[in-house]
């Protein structure tokens, strides 16, 4: 007779609180100290990209790629770029990456007043999408004001769930382990 997935699951419990605690440390970590964990990931992405670089650099060489040497070179020279501003100057980069989200935030939210004009004749409660429309281009506007102040927040809410992540998976392995011991 096949028990299930619980004895299974059970032996790994311990994979759950390891991923649990580094999540949670993260977070602890991010609410801290939000620049310098703003800073840490604009380097992380940094080197993903210059990785990027040099495996696309290697495929330009060898031609193998399924697009052409033009647009192989371009996504280089792209990846080169956003690589090198991510690990010469975290901070502009974490600030570009807040002014996008910032004109994005702008934008859906006068989207969302507007589609709540148009549609308030067929829909009830109208006014929660225009609400909701105008806190996005406030925030979006702050973005855009304040990139810095954008930045930390953003962090902060980064930190604020992978703490509440970590604490999850911790407790999901600590359950995991009392079905392992049963």
């Amino acid at each position: 007779m096949n028990a299930g997935p619980g004895p299974l699951l059970g032996r790994h419990w311990w994979v759950f609180v390891l991923y649990g605690l580094v999540a949670a440390v993260f977070g602890v970590t991010a609410i801290m100290q939000p620049l310098l964990t703003a800073i840490a990931l604009a380097w992380t992405f940094g080197l993903m990209a210059l990785a990027e670089t040099a495996i696309t650099a290697l495929a330009l060489v060898r031609h193998r790629a399924g697009v052409s040497q033009g647009w192989l070179a371009f996504y280089g020279l792209v990846s080169l770029g956003f690589g090198l501003l991510g690990i010469v100057h975290p901070v502009a980069f974490a600030s570009a990456l807040i002014l996008l989200l910032g004109c994005w935030l702008l934008v859906a939210g006068i989207y969302r007043i507007m589609y709540a004009i148009h549609v308030r004749k067929v829909i009830r409660g109208e006014w929660l999408l225009i609400v909701s429309g105008v806190l996005g281009a406030l925030l979006g506007l702050a973005f855009l004001l304040r990139p810095l102040a954008g930045v930390v927040v953003t962090t902060l809410w980064i930190g604020i769930a992978a703490l509440a992540y970590g604490v999850l998976q911790v407790a999901a392995g600590l359950r995991l382990r009392r079905i392992q011991q049963m």
